[in-house]
């Protein structure tokens, strides 16, 4: 179970605490004062901070101390300092009442947090460190940290046109954005090595998608958008073309600067393409030993400073040194992100970086 003494371990010594505390005050004030509703929340608090055996320890300590207090002041013999007694022994019962009912609360978190992993495993598993001359790594880290993952969603594979990569991000929530993610990977995985164009791929991941949502004409997916970005590395490594829907756009890191790839004409996001007849057309960029492509959602560039400023990814500064690796420069992303944040984030984030060798 997830306690309070997890993170702050001197937590466990606060009900002793407030017991030595209670007791203290109880012997140097007048006899009409009492302590105990001091000593019964000190139990109460055992409850939801230690453990079920600690829990009781605690509240046969409180027990024996009030008793002794009792004996000290004469009380033992009154109806008060048996009522005093009995206070306490109710709060212990009480406490590890809650115990129980917390620990069991623990284990069903323990037990979500196990199936999100596993489904996170198996919608959005990890690519390859190493696809033929490219080295890559991925990163995913939900807005939500019970969550384990969101609508984000990443892809790279390896097809007779060329290595192509996914990086998406679902307009949605809850089961159904998990849904559409898992349906967006597994057309994309399918169509990259059997169509040509990367627009015709972009169409017919939009096909999938609206397959999809015919199916289930009464989900909450009515509503759902993807914004997407497709790109493709030539076999060499010299040429990049991508296709933007929508999407952030990707970051070229060469000698250790990093420049925004911006799209000249992006088109709209996968769902939306039906309200526009213009095509999207994919923008070409050269490609050098060394280069860095860096793929990521709209949690990275819309991360916010606590002043509101948004944080953007060209002014990361990544050492030029010849031997970073991806993880590296997925590593330095993220402390850049968190110390902009300086907090929690309200959106996912996901990013792909990808090295030429």
């Amino acid at each position: 179970m997830d306690r309070l003494t997890a993170r702050w371990p001197y937590v466990r010594w606060l009900p002793v605490g407030l017991i030595v505390a209670a007791t203290a005050a109880d012997s140097a004030t007048p006899p009409e004062y009492t302590s105990v509703p001091l000593v019964a929340s000190a139990c109460v608090l055992a409850g939801a901070t230690l453990t079920f055996r600690g829990t009781a320890w605690t509240g046969v300590f409180a027990l024996v101390v009030t008793l002794l207090a009792n004996w000290h002041l004469g009380l033992l013999s009154s109806a008060t300092g048996w009522g005093e007694a009995l206070n306490v022994v109710l709060a212990t019962a009480i406490a590890l009442d809650v115990n129980r009912m917390l620990d069991r609360h623990g284990r069903r978190l323990a037990t979500a947090r196990s199936v999100a992993g596993v489904m996170q495993g198996a919608v959005l598993p990890s690519p390859p460190a190493r696809i033929g001359s490219l080295l890559v790594a991925a990163r995913y880290e939900a807005a939500d940290a019970e969550a384990r993952i969101g609508g984000d969603a990443y892809a790279i594979q390896d097809t007779p046109h060329g290595i192509r990569v996914l990086m998406g991000d679902v307009r949605g929530k809850g089961v159904g954005a998990v849904s559409t993610t898992a349906t967006l990977i597994g057309a994309f995985r399918e169509a990259a090595h059997h169509v040509p164009g990367i627009g015709d791929l972009a169409d017919r991941l939009e096909q999938s998608l609206e397959r999809d949502r015919a199916q289930n004409p009464h989900s909450d997916r009515d509503e759902e958008f993807t914004t997407a970005l497709i790109a493709e590395i030539d076999q060499r490594g010299h040429t990049l073309r991508i296709l933007n829907r929508g999407h952030p756009a990707p970051y070229l890191i060469r000698d250790g600067r990093t420049t925004e790839l911006t799209a000249t004409a992006p088109g709209l996001p996968l769902g939306m393409g039906g309200l526009t007849d213009q095509p999207t057309t994919p923008d070409s960029f050269t490609l050098a030993s060394g280069d860095t492509l860096l793929f990521v959602t709209d949690g990275v560039t819309e991360a916010r400073d606590p002043g509101g400023a948004f944080y953007d990814p060209a002014g990361l500064t990544v050492p030029a040194s010849g031997t970073d690796t991806p993880a590296a420069t997925l590593d330095a992303l993220a402390d850049d992100i968190h110390h902009w944040t300086g907090g929690p984030r309200d959106d996912d984030m996901a990013t792909l970086a990808i090295t030429l060798t």
